[in-house]
Protein backbone atom coordinates (compact mmCIF):
# COMPACT_ATOMS: atom_id res chain seq x y z
CA UNK A 1 0.00 0.00 0.00
CA UNK A 2 2.76 2.47 1.29
CA UNK A 3 4.32 1.66 -2.22
CA UNK A 4 1.37 2.28 -4.38
CA UNK A 5 1.10 5.81 -2.34
CA UNK A 6 4.72 6.81 -2.24
CA UNK A 7 4.33 9.18 -5.37
CA UNK A 8 0.90 10.77 -4.30
CA UNK A 9 2.89 11.39 -1.30
CA UNK A 10 5.59 12.64 -2.84
CA UNK A 11 8.31 10.70 -0.84
CA UNK A 12 12.21 10.75 -1.53
CA UNK A 13 12.50 7.07 -1.38
CA UNK A 14 9.86 5.89 -3.90
CA UNK A 15 10.39 2.26 -5.60
CA UNK A 16 6.61 2.76 -7.80
CA UNK A 17 8.89 5.67 -9.42
CA UNK A 18 11.31 3.63 -10.42
CA UNK A 19 9.76 1.19 -11.61
CA UNK A 20 6.95 3.01 -13.65
CA UNK A 21 9.55 5.42 -14.74
CA UNK A 22 12.41 2.46 -15.46
CA UNK A 23 12.46 3.31 -19.85
CA UNK A 24 13.06 7.20 -19.15
CA UNK A 25 15.68 6.80 -16.49
CA UNK A 26 17.50 3.90 -18.68
CA UNK A 27 17.04 6.19 -21.82
CA UNK A 28 18.64 9.47 -19.26
CA UNK A 29 21.34 7.36 -18.07
CA UNK A 30 22.12 6.31 -21.47
CA UNK A 31 22.30 9.52 -23.08
CA UNK A 32 23.91 10.47 -19.74
CA UNK A 33 26.96 7.66 -20.14
CA UNK A 34 26.95 8.49 -23.86
CA UNK A 35 28.43 11.96 -23.80
CA UNK A 36 30.37 11.51 -20.71
CA UNK A 37 32.10 8.89 -23.30
CA UNK A 38 32.74 10.83 -26.20
CA UNK A 39 33.17 13.65 -24.38
CA UNK A 40 36.22 12.53 -22.38
CA UNK A 41 37.26 10.20 -25.45
CA UNK A 42 37.82 13.19 -27.06
CA UNK A 43 38.94 15.58 -24.56
CA UNK A 44 42.16 13.13 -24.49
CA UNK A 45 42.57 13.24 -28.01
CA UNK A 46 43.09 16.90 -27.96
CA UNK A 47 45.34 16.60 -24.62
CA UNK A 48 48.05 14.33 -26.34
CA UNK A 49 49.25 16.72 -29.32
CA UNK A 50 48.88 20.26 -26.56
CA UNK A 51 50.41 17.92 -24.13
CA UNK A 52 53.70 17.29 -26.35
CA UNK A 53 53.71 20.64 -27.84
CA UNK A 54 53.52 21.98 -24.19
CA UNK A 55 56.41 20.20 -23.66
CA UNK A 56 58.59 21.54 -25.64
CA UNK A 57 59.51 24.53 -24.03
CA UNK A 58 58.10 27.28 -21.90
CA UNK A 59 57.22 28.75 -25.27
CA UNK A 60 54.45 26.25 -25.72
CA UNK A 61 54.06 25.29 -22.50
CA UNK A 62 52.42 28.72 -21.10
CA UNK A 63 49.82 30.02 -23.99
CA UNK A 64 48.76 25.91 -23.75
CA UNK A 65 48.60 25.84 -19.99
CA UNK A 66 47.29 29.22 -19.83
CA UNK A 67 44.59 28.76 -22.30
CA UNK A 68 43.51 25.40 -20.95
CA UNK A 69 43.42 27.08 -17.32
CA UNK A 70 41.01 29.87 -18.57
CA UNK A 71 39.02 27.59 -20.08
CA UNK A 72 38.06 25.95 -17.32
CA UNK A 73 37.56 29.04 -14.89
CA UNK A 74 34.34 29.46 -17.44
CA UNK A 75 31.03 28.96 -15.87
CA UNK A 76 29.34 26.39 -17.39
CA UNK A 77 26.22 28.62 -18.70
CA UNK A 78 28.85 31.55 -20.00
CA UNK A 79 30.46 28.51 -21.95
CA UNK A 80 27.14 26.83 -23.69
CA UNK A 81 26.39 30.50 -24.42
CA UNK A 82 29.64 31.05 -25.83
CA UNK A 83 29.22 28.19 -28.14
CA UNK A 84 25.43 28.61 -28.90
CA UNK A 85 26.26 30.61 -32.28
CA UNK A 86 27.91 27.49 -33.83
CA UNK A 87 26.58 24.15 -32.66
CA UNK A 88 22.92 25.47 -31.49
CA UNK A 89 20.71 23.26 -28.68
CA UNK A 90 22.39 20.00 -29.63
CA UNK A 91 24.39 17.29 -27.93
CA UNK A 92 27.25 19.08 -29.94
CA UNK A 93 27.42 22.13 -27.76
CA UNK A 94 27.12 20.13 -24.64
CA UNK A 95 30.26 17.69 -25.82
CA UNK A 96 32.50 20.49 -26.80
CA UNK A 97 32.16 22.18 -23.70
CA UNK A 98 32.70 19.14 -22.01
CA UNK A 99 36.20 18.58 -23.98
CA UNK A 100 37.05 22.18 -23.55
CA UNK A 101 36.79 21.73 -19.72
CA UNK A 102 38.69 18.46 -19.74
CA UNK A 103 41.72 19.69 -21.09
CA UNK A 104 43.47 21.38 -18.52
CA UNK A 105 43.47 18.39 -16.33
CA UNK A 106 44.33 16.29 -18.67
CA UNK A 107 46.81 18.04 -20.44
CA UNK A 108 48.56 18.65 -16.87
CA UNK A 109 48.55 15.10 -15.68
CA UNK A 110 49.91 14.08 -19.55
CA UNK A 111 52.48 16.14 -19.45
CA UNK A 112 53.66 15.15 -15.49
CA UNK A 113 53.28 11.37 -16.44
CA UNK A 114 55.94 12.08 -19.19
CA UNK A 115 58.30 14.50 -17.27
CA UNK A 116 58.68 11.52 -14.85
CA UNK A 117 59.86 9.21 -17.61
CA UNK A 118 63.16 8.02 -16.13
CA UNK A 119 66.07 9.43 -18.33
CA UNK A 120 68.10 6.47 -18.66
CA UNK A 121 64.87 4.85 -20.25
CA UNK A 122 65.01 7.56 -22.70
CA UNK A 123 68.98 7.21 -23.34
CA UNK A 124 68.55 3.05 -23.47
CA UNK A 125 65.65 3.37 -26.24
CA UNK A 126 67.77 5.38 -28.16
CA UNK A 127 70.85 3.61 -27.65
CA UNK A 128 68.86 0.66 -29.42
CA UNK A 129 68.01 2.96 -32.35
CA UNK A 130 64.71 4.03 -31.25
CA UNK A 131 63.35 6.80 -33.01
CA UNK A 132 61.42 10.51 -31.39
CA UNK A 133 57.78 8.56 -32.57
CA UNK A 134 58.63 4.86 -31.72
CA UNK A 135 60.08 6.56 -28.39
CA UNK A 136 56.94 8.50 -27.37
CA UNK A 137 54.44 5.17 -28.05
CA UNK A 138 56.82 2.11 -26.59
CA UNK A 139 58.22 3.90 -24.39
CA UNK A 140 57.54 7.24 -22.79
CA UNK A 141 53.46 7.23 -22.83
CA UNK A 142 53.57 3.38 -21.11
CA UNK A 143 56.00 4.61 -18.65
CA UNK A 144 53.21 7.70 -18.44
CA UNK A 145 50.41 5.41 -17.95
CA UNK A 146 49.65 6.00 -14.16
CA UNK A 147 49.43 9.59 -14.19
CA UNK A 148 47.67 10.03 -17.70
CA UNK A 149 45.05 7.56 -15.85
CA UNK A 150 44.81 9.71 -12.92
CA UNK A 151 44.06 12.79 -14.64
CA UNK A 152 41.82 10.87 -16.78
CA UNK A 153 39.94 9.52 -13.76
CA UNK A 154 39.60 13.04 -12.24
CA UNK A 155 38.46 14.25 -16.01
CA UNK A 156 35.82 11.36 -15.86
CA UNK A 157 34.27 12.34 -12.79
CA UNK A 158 34.06 15.86 -12.90
CA UNK A 159 32.45 15.06 -16.17
CA UNK A 160 29.71 13.19 -15.53
CA UNK A 161 29.08 15.73 -12.82
CA UNK A 162 29.00 18.43 -15.44
CA UNK A 163 26.92 16.79 -18.42
CA UNK A 164 23.92 17.38 -16.11
CA UNK A 165 24.57 21.02 -16.85
CA UNK A 166 23.57 20.23 -20.20
CA UNK A 167 19.58 19.75 -19.46
CA UNK A 168 19.48 23.56 -20.23
CA UNK A 169 19.32 22.49 -23.94
CA UNK A 170 17.75 19.55 -23.00
CA UNK A 171 20.81 17.15 -23.64
CA UNK A 172 22.12 16.60 -19.98
CA UNK A 173 20.73 13.15 -19.03
CA UNK A 174 19.79 12.37 -15.78
CA UNK A 175 20.58 16.41 -15.24
CA UNK A 176 17.10 16.59 -17.77
CA UNK A 177 15.17 14.60 -15.06
CA UNK A 178 16.50 16.50 -12.11
CA UNK A 179 16.00 19.97 -13.73
CA UNK A 180 12.64 18.80 -14.76
CA UNK A 181 11.62 17.68 -10.74
CA UNK A 182 12.76 20.85 -9.60
CA UNK A 183 10.13 23.53 -9.95
CA UNK A 184 7.26 21.22 -8.49
CA UNK A 185 9.64 19.66 -6.32
CA UNK A 186 9.03 15.95 -7.15
CA UNK A 187 11.25 14.37 -4.29
CA UNK A 188 11.58 10.94 -6.39
CA UNK A 189 12.50 12.22 -9.17
CA UNK A 190 15.34 14.59 -8.17
CA UNK A 191 16.78 11.97 -5.44
CA UNK A 192 16.90 8.71 -7.87
CA UNK A 193 18.53 10.83 -10.47
CA UNK A 194 20.99 12.35 -8.07
CA UNK A 195 21.75 8.68 -7.02
CA UNK A 196 22.65 6.77 -10.45
CA UNK A 197 24.85 10.49 -11.31
CA UNK A 198 26.98 9.37 -8.24
CA UNK A 199 26.92 5.40 -8.80
CA UNK A 200 27.85 6.37 -12.59
CA UNK A 201 30.80 8.58 -11.89
CA UNK A 202 31.68 5.98 -9.00
CA UNK A 203 31.55 3.07 -11.38
CA UNK A 204 33.53 5.04 -13.95
CA UNK A 205 36.03 5.63 -11.61
CA UNK A 206 36.64 1.68 -10.34
CA UNK A 207 36.22 0.69 -14.05
CA UNK A 208 39.30 2.99 -14.89
CA UNK A 209 41.17 1.90 -11.86
CA UNK A 210 40.63 -1.71 -13.44
CA UNK A 211 41.95 -0.89 -16.92
CA UNK A 212 44.98 1.03 -15.49
CA UNK A 213 45.90 -2.06 -13.01
CA UNK A 214 45.68 -4.12 -16.00
CA UNK A 215 47.91 -1.71 -18.35
CA UNK A 216 50.32 -1.22 -15.67
CA UNK A 217 51.09 -4.70 -13.72
CA UNK A 218 54.42 -3.34 -12.86
CA UNK A 219 53.18 -0.44 -10.84
CA UNK A 220 51.92 -3.80 -8.44
CA UNK A 221 55.46 -5.75 -8.07
CA UNK A 222 56.59 -5.67 -4.95
CA UNK A 223 60.66 -5.33 -4.34
CA UNK A 224 62.11 -7.58 -2.00
CA UNK A 225 63.17 -4.39 0.20
CA UNK A 226 59.13 -3.70 0.33
CA UNK A 227 58.22 -7.30 1.54
CA UNK A 228 61.12 -7.41 3.93
CA UNK A 229 59.25 -3.82 5.33
CA UNK A 230 56.11 -5.53 5.30
CA UNK A 231 56.83 -8.21 6.78
CA UNK A 232 58.54 -6.63 9.79
CA UNK A 233 55.43 -4.02 10.47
Amino acid sequence: MSGQNCMARNDWLCWDYVTSRSQELTDATVQHIWITAVSVAIGLVVALPLALLARRGRVFAGPVLGLTTVLYTVPSLAMFSLLLPWFGLSAALVVTGLVLYSLTILVRNIMTGLAAVPEDAREAARGMGYGPVRLLWEVELPLALPALFAGLRIATVSTVALTTVGSIVGKGGLGNLISDALPTLFKAQVLTASVLCVLLAVLADLMLLGVQRLLTPWTRIRTPRAVRTAEAG
